[in-house]
């Protein structure tokens, strides 16, 4: 996304309550979940979606494909539209959005070299007769005889020395995700707040930290809150997650799917076993279903408090799980840090004790810490580089009390 050269569009990411996809909605209403009725809001009615009905879409699969793939693209356009229109819409009926050629699609979007789950099949090996394989899978689907697959455990080795667990799904599974996920990005791209990144279309590392930048340039940034959910891929609550979801989605059909996947257990060395909380890393929903509990669980909270609560300028920048906010009073970012430590509580989920911080950063920190015999400013580590802030010299025909300040990030030992 092209950005202005005054920074005026990457601050706005940093600073912004909205989402630039038109989340003007009423959505502080659900900043407490527990108190945002369910069926709140208009249901939206099958012919507003722009579809036909579920019967008739089924059997599209004749069609031709040019005008079958119009009319599909149509109806998720639609849902996108009716999405933007009210924010407490819940869909009804998404699943038959769920079409062969999304099915063929979502294969042809999944990566070619990516290890096989515990089906043992490969990319290259399903293509063949796929068109036989992905009509099979639809009709599982719209039946409900569909039965997910549990996930194969594997590790990749982390920074510190430990292992990361991933989750690697059949191949099916992941054609099936894909196809939902696509449905769903409809809906909750036009939630999703200005702040969030990650793991959504056009909002990649490099766009937060794009963000971040310009928003300790521009605003009153004097403490920084560098923070990580411990555990959050392993210890996201299904219970939640499903409420969380079911704001905005009322076809049982696809909050069954959902139900599915995180149900379907874990496979390590041949052995399985159950999963009550989490959802795999490596598993292709799994990053849309966590900026959505985040989305609720911290994402409207910080639209809440940054509006009723904060003294001072706030600039917030999440990429998945790991966040930094930037407070221009101790007070605010003491405040902050204590009542989301309490948010987080109540959805099974806290900091990490040893990869959260607050210190002062900023265009004064030096001379703060100075004159009271400290040292130099702490730097930070977000998405690989490193971030530490000073000051230039003066520029020139400016005034002695003129110094411009910089914040400058470079890339971390390793990354």
């Amino acid at each position: 996304m092209p950005v202005p050269e005054d920074g005026v569009g990457r601050l706005e990411k940093a600073m912004s309550q909205e989402s630039n996809m038109h989340v003007g909605g009423e959505s502080d209403g659900c900043v407490l979940p527990s108190k945002c009725p369910n069926n709140g809001g208009r249901l939206l009615a099958e012919g507003t979606e722009g579809r036909q009905p579920t019967k008739e879409n089924i059997g599209q699969a004749t069609a031709p494909r040019t005008q079958s793939r119009i009319g599909e693209w149509s109806g998720l356009l639609g849902v996108r539209k009716a999405a933007r229109k009210d924010k407490r819409t819940r869909f009804t009926a998404l699943l038959h959005h769920v079409t062969v050629n999304l099915l063929r699609d979502s294969y042809y979007a999944l990566k070619r070299d990516a290890a096989p789950g515990v089906d043992g099949t490969t990319w290259k090996e399903y293509e063949t007769g796929l068109d036989e394989k992905l009509v099979d899978l639809h009709g599982q689907i719209h039946r409900g005889t569909y039965r997910a697959q549990p996930s194969k455990r594997t590790y990749i080795p982390k920074a510190d020395g430990r292992q990361r667990p991933l989750g690697i799904a059949a191949l099916e599974d992941k054609i099936a995700q894909q196809a939902v996920v696509t449905v769903l990005n409809q809906i909750y791209e036009e939630d999703f707040l200005g702040f969030s990144y990650g793991f959504r279309p056009g909002r990649s590392q490099h766009d937060a930290l794009d963000a971040l930048w310009v928003g300790i340039l521009r605003k009153k940034v004097n403490w920084i809150l560098d923070a990580d959910i411990r555990g959050f891929f392993d210890n996201l609550s299904h219970e939640w997650l499903v409420k969380f979801i079911e704001h905005r989605v009322a076809d049982r059909r696809v909050l069954r799917l959902i139900q599915k996947w995180l149900r379907a257990g874990v496979s390590e060395e041949g052995k399985w076993s159950k999963t009550e909380v989490g959802t795999p890393q490596g598993a292709v929903a799994s990053p849309l279903l966590a900026n959505i509990y985040l989305h609720y669980a911290f994402d409207l909270w910080v639209k809440h408090w940054r509006k009723h609560h904060a003294t001072g300028d706030v600039i917030v920048v999440r990429y998945a799980d790991v966040i930094v906010a930037g407070f221009e009073n101790r007070a605010d970012a003491e405040r902050f840090l204590q009542e989301w430590k309490e948010r987080l509580q109540k959805f099974g989920l806290e900091l990490h004790p040893d990869k959260t911080r607050l210190m002062e950063f900023g265009r004064d920190a030096a001379e703060n810490r100075k004159q009271r015999g400290e040292g130099k400013p702490e730097v930070f580590n977000f998405l690989g580089f490193t971030h530490m802030g000073g000051r230039l010299g003066r520029p020139a025909g400016s005034s002695s009390s003129e110094r411009r300040f910089v914040s400058d990030s470079l890339p971390s030992s390793g990354s």
